[in-house]
């Protein structure tokens, strides 16, 4: 039987391809009928239906009948015990943070005592450039004083938000203080630096409103402004020209604008560059478009003015030309919390819709003593302000010609900020380079001074650099100290990307 003969296995293999010619056959034959059946040549509405329309419906029947019919789904059976197991042991639950990275890892030195113009680190004493106690009023003898008397009087904590029973009689006196220091009618305390911006912006900012926004704002803001949900134009860096055309753009390329409140969101001294906003021009730009201004004068008050007022009075501009003003206490004023200042009805609406203010504990009345009698100490020295501004400038100008590195910050802001020359076209690598620096004069030379490192969720994208908080407190020596140690240090990690 396997003998099979070439002719035979060609008659065994032509069976199947004599009915597949018979199907096709049979299939044109059913076609030419139908185009020759007689109500085919049929006329209906005066149009002559064909035979291939007669197909076409006959299609189109058969489409909806199979469309109507339910999905073939294949017979539920419960899973044995085994396949669980198995299921169990394959599964791999999704991580709840990001992967950490070597970036994620660094830890900063850590301090040992006081954060004042000197400090302990590893058990060394080292210069502190690194916090932004401007006045050098950290560890001040009034302050402690101050603190004491307000913890024998009050205790701790105030266990409640202001509206809830938190609200103790030196958060008033504060407020007041405040006020009639910057010659506004009222202020806002919260108990947290960053929630004043967190809190404040969404409390005057909504969706649909228009918010325009310097890049360089420092994260505070950014956040703020996120839960705002407002729609957010930003322009350059400290750039009037730019400021100037996105105002012009958005005022007269949307037709509602004039209808929506609209918003402009600065900071007096910027943290991400040292460098101060032009406050006059700005003012003239929001009386001409009829924008309302966001004035952020965390670094700038207690430093800014010859007596510590602030960027309104640097730039002479009388401070109700300015609707909203926010700082953070935790810089100058050597305490913490934030403040907020303006009209009775700029306060008077935080009050009722501020989250940092309506849901959080009130700020410690120990904080708020403090806070108080820094003031006192500002009105009753003016020197403080006089050396620190003296200190800038010997510090700027030891740091001029300093290898590899340049001035990015403004000859009369507290922070002087160092950034690369030429950079490497990469940030990592930029931040590398000025970490090592920063790593080296400390271990090498006891000065502290930091990276402007910024988190994952920062969306600044300034230029990194290394960041110098200029203090009231620090010395002749302190200061040329620094600009020798950086000098040094700087020629040698920059020499080869030089």
């Amino acid at each position: 039987m396997l003998d099979m003969t070439l002719h035979e296995w060609r008659d065994a293999s032509s069976i199947p391809l004599a009915s597949v010619m018979n199907m096709v056959n049979a299939t044109l034959d059913w076609v030419t009928l139908a185009f020759n059946a007689p109500f085919a040549r049929a006329v209906v509405f005066g149009v002559h239906i064909g035979g291939h329309l007669f197909v076409e419906g006959l299609l189109l029947v058969v489409i909806l009948f199979l469309l109507s019919q339910k999905s073939y789904k294949p017979p539920k059976r419960p899973l044995t015990k085994k396949e669980i197991d198995e299921l169990c042991e394959e599964w791999v639950p999704e991580s709840l943070i990001p992967p950490i990275t070597e970036e994620m890892l660094f830890e900063p030195p850590v301090l040992e005592s006081a954060a004042g113009p000197h400090t302990v680190i590893n058990g060394k004493v080292v210069v502190n450039f690194a916090s932004a106690n401007y006045l050098g009023l950290v560890g001040h003898e009034k302050l402690l004083e101050s603190c004491t008397s307000s913890l024998e009087k009050y205790g701790v904590g105030s266990c409640g938000p202001r509206g809830f029973y938190g609200t103790i009689d030196v958060h008033l006196d504060c407020e007041g203080r405040i006020a009639n220091f910057l010659g506004t009618p009222d202020s806002i305390l919260y108990s947290y630096g960053l929630s004043t911006m967190f809190s404040a912006i969404p409390a005057f900012c909504k969706k649909g409103d228009i918010v325009i926004v310097d890049e360089g704002v420092h994260w505070g803001i950014q956040n703020g402004l996120y839960l705002s949900r407002s729609t957010i134009v930003y322009f350059k860096h400290n750039d009037m020209e730019s400021l100037r055309s996105t105002l012009e753009k958005v005022t007269h390329e949307n037709k509602r604008a004039k209808k929506l409140r609209r918003y402009i969101v600065v900071e007096a001294v910027y943290q991400n560059s040292g460098q101060i906003a032009p406050l006059d021009e700005i003012i003239l730009l929001k009386e001409k478009y009829r924008f309302r201004v966001l004035l952020d004068e965390s670094n700038s008050f207690g430093v800014l003015g010859s007596s510590g007022r602030g960027l309104t009075e640097h730039y002479r501009v009388p401070v109700e030309k300015i609707d909203i003003i926010t700082a953070a206490m935790g810089h100058a004023l050597a305490t913490e919390g934030g403040f907020c200042t303006g009209s009775t009805r700029v306060i008077d609406h935080q009050r009722l819709s501020s989250s940092g203010y309506v849901f959080s504990a009130s700020l410690p009345p120990y904080l708020a003593s403090a806070a108080i009698t820094a003031i006192d100490i500002l009105e009753k020295n003016a020197d403080l302000i006089s050396k620190l501004k003296k200190n800038i400038s010997v510090l700027c100008k030891g740091l001029l010609d300093i290898q590899g590195l340049q001035l990015a910050s403004d000859s009369q802001s507290p922070i002087i900020f160092l950034r690369l020359k030429n950079s490497t076209g990469y940030l990592k690598n930029d931040l590398q380079l000025l970490e090592d620096i920063a790593e080296r004069v400390l271990k090498e030379d006891s000065v502290f001074v930091a990276t402007s490192k910024r988190s994952t969720l920062d969306k600044c994208r300034l230029p990194v650099g290394i960041r110098l908080f200029v203090s009231a407190g620090h010395s002749n020596s302190d200061l040329m100290k620094a600009s020798e140690a950086l000098k040094r240090v700087a020629a040698v990690v920059l020499a080869g990307h030089n």
